[in-house]
C-alpha cells in the first residue's frame, strides 16, 4: 500500500515506473529535498537552522519535506530538549549515502552552470561556518 502525504500525493518511490531514475525523482526530485539533505550533510539539524538557509524554504514545505524524508528513512528525528519539546534531525546511513550524489552535482554545476561557487570556496565557507 502506498504511503500518502497530507495532500494525498504518494510518497512511495516508483509510483510512475520502475526506472531507477524515475523512482529516485519520485522521492527526491523537487527543488527543496536535496537542499535539506545538503544542509544535513553540512551539520544543520534543527527546524530553525533549515529556515536560515539562503534559499528560504517556506515553513509548510519544510515540515512536509522533513516528514517525507523520515517516512523514507533518509532522516531520523531525535529529541534534544524536553521543555519545550524540540527535535533535531539527522541523516540515517541511507541519507548519508546521498553524499556522492550531491558531490557529483557540485562538480557538474561548477563545470556547466555559470556563477556557481567552487568546491574549494564551499569547503572554506563550511570550515568558517558561513555556508548555508
Amino acid at each position: 500500500m502506498n504511503k500518502k502525504d497530507k495532500v494525498g500525493k504518494s510518497i512511495e518511490p516508483c509510483s510512475r515506473s520502475k526506472c531507477p531514475v524515475s523512482c529516485v525523482l519520485d522521492l527526491l526530485g523537487d527543488k527543496w529535498t536535496l537542499l535539506l539533505v545538503r544542509d544535513l550533510l553540512l551539520g544543520k539539524g534543527t527546524y530553525t537552522e533549515f529556515q536560515q538557509s539562503p534559499e528560504g524554504i517556506p515553513t509548510n514545505i519544510l515540515a512536509e519535506r522533513l516528514k517525507r524524508l523520515q517516512v523514507a528513512e533518509i532522516i531520523e528525528k531525535l529529541p534534544y530538549q524536553e521543555r519545550p519539546l524540540r527535535y533535531r534531525y539527522q541523516l540515517t546511513g541511507k541519507g548519508r549515502d546521498l553524499y556522492p550524489v550531491l558531490s557529483a552535482m557540485i562538480d557538474w554545476g561548477n563545470r556547466y552552470v555559470e556563477g556557481t561557487i567552487s568546491r574549494a570556496e564551499i569547503e572554506a565557507l563550511v570550515a568558517a561556518k558561513k555556508y548555508t
